[in-house]
């Protein structure tokens, strides 16, 4: 067996090939098959006076997503999907398919989602997932090669990281439990000892949105820096940011491709990215007639406003405290203010990194815990971060699914995941 990726090594040679079909048709006394096996796409040529009569109807019978081992002689064909193709010379039908439900027409979303096992078979959601894959092995090799230590933090938890409306909540023998909002606050208790550290897996938020840019499950990349400052953070966010791209650039034309996306406009995305504080952006917005007020945290409308006259990622930092978690510095320079930013992409897919420089002060920070009417027994082990050996030090969240949403230029994140959660689905 030869995978399909390899088929430029075999040109001349006869080999064989096991895939799903994709598509068949035909032109009188010649046909077609489209064979897919998960390295890259063949086409395979059947000329009716070249074969005998059980390879012909075997190809005739097939259906699309059958399993087939086709062997054939490999040919160069600049026209054919990945420069070659395969004179078939025999047909194996391993599993014949039921008729598929998905067809090449236009489809509803709920049914494509309803189908979600097999609409994953198609080529822009391969494409896209693709892309999400080598996504997050980059965020993997940017860490690594930065001496940044992973850590796999907790999903059942009994602490609050981000707002209490926004929980799942469980029954944890006979105790509350939520499932993780962050691992922030983990990798804050493991960066002492590690100094750089950073954990990625899946968050949890009960938010009653039906937006193109919300799921109630995604993935998210959580980095926390000992000795960093909100501006180091920032800069640690723009290399960040500017890396996943190049990858994506780099490795994944191809599936770009498929996309359509415009990729001159992925080619600008290098540092320093603009930044613009929150109280300028509120003049700004109320300059453009938005009805928005100080004090209050921007909305996508809002958002989608401030990135108008921006091609490549803005950051807005400096939020009013009122707005923000309870973790975040008080900014010493306007206390009614924390040092925080968000970093929102361009084409209006919002906010992709939400990141602060941390509240290393005890008291402050027990007096924002009580603020915000936090169960203070849950928060004593981060209080005990500060007791012992308190230090600054400064983090962020990327949102996988929607920085991969901009990435591809998809309009959904419900795209970006292979299996979406949202307030209206747990099905498949």
């Amino acid at each position: 067996m030869v995978e399909i990726k390899e088929l430029g090594e075999h040109v001349g040679e006869s080999v064989t090939v096991r895939g799903w079909v994709e598509a068949t048709r035909g032109h009188g006394k010649v046909s077609f098959t489209v064979v897919r096996d998960g390295t890259g796409i063949l086409q395979g040529v059947l000329v009716k006076s070249e074969t005998d009569d059980a390879t012909w109807d075997a190809q005739q019978s097939l259906t699309q997503e059958s399993l087939v081992a086709v062997t054939g002689e490999v040919r160069e064909d600049a026209r054919a999907p990945g420069g070659y193709e395969l004179g078939i010379s025999a047909i194996e039908v391993l599993s014949m398919a039921d008729e598929y439900p998905i067809q090449p027409k236009d489809h509803g979303v709920d049914f494509l989602l309803d189908h979600r096992h097999l609409w994953l078979r198609s080529s822009l959601q391969r494409a896209g997932l693709r892309i999400r894959s080598e996504v997050q092995q980059a965020i993997h090799d940017f860490f690594y090669t930065r001496d940044f230590v992973r850590i796999d933090t907790p999903i059942l938890t009994g602490a609050i990281g981000e707002h209490a409306g926004t929980l799942f909540q469980t029954d944890y023998f006979g105790e509350p439990a939520y499932l993780a909002q962050t691992g922030q606050l983990y990798v804050e208790a493991a960066c002492p000892a590690f100094r750089r550290v950073y954990c990625f897996g899946p968050t949890f938020r009960a938010e009653k949105s039906k937006t193109r840019r919300h799921l109630t499950e995604f993935w998210m990349c959580e980095p926390e820096v000992a000795f960093a400052d909100s501006n180091d953070n920032m800069r640690l966010q723009e290399e960040f940011v500017s890396y996943l791209v190049e990858r994506a650039l780099e490795r994944c034309q191809e599936d770009l491709k498929v996309l359509e996306r415009d990729t001159s406009k992925l080619e600008m995305v290098r540092p320093p990215f603009p930044r613009m504080s929150y109280t300028a952006a509120v003049d700004f917005l109320k300059g453009k007639g938005a009805d928005v007020e100080w004090g209050r945290d921007l909305g996508a409308a809002d958002e989608n406003m401030l990135m108008e006259e921006h091609d490549i990622p803005l950051f807005v930092h400096d939020y009013p405290k009122q707005a923000k978690a309870f973790y975040m510095k008080e900014n010493p320079a306007d206390p009614r203010t924390v040092l925080c930013d968000d970093l929102l992409a361009p084409e209006g897919y919002g906010e992709i990194i939400g990141g602060s420089q941390r509240e290393d002060d005890l008291v402050r920070l027990g007096e924002r815990i009580r603020e915000q009417e936090l169960p203070e027994a849950a928060y004593a082990w981060y209080m005990d971060l500060r007791r012992y050996g308190t230090f600054p030090h400064s983090g962020f969240g990327l949102g996988l699914e929607r920085t991969v949403a901009w990435i591809t230029g998809r309009h959904h994140i419900r795209e970006m995941i292979p299996f979406p959660r949202l307030m209206n689905r747990l099905y498949p």
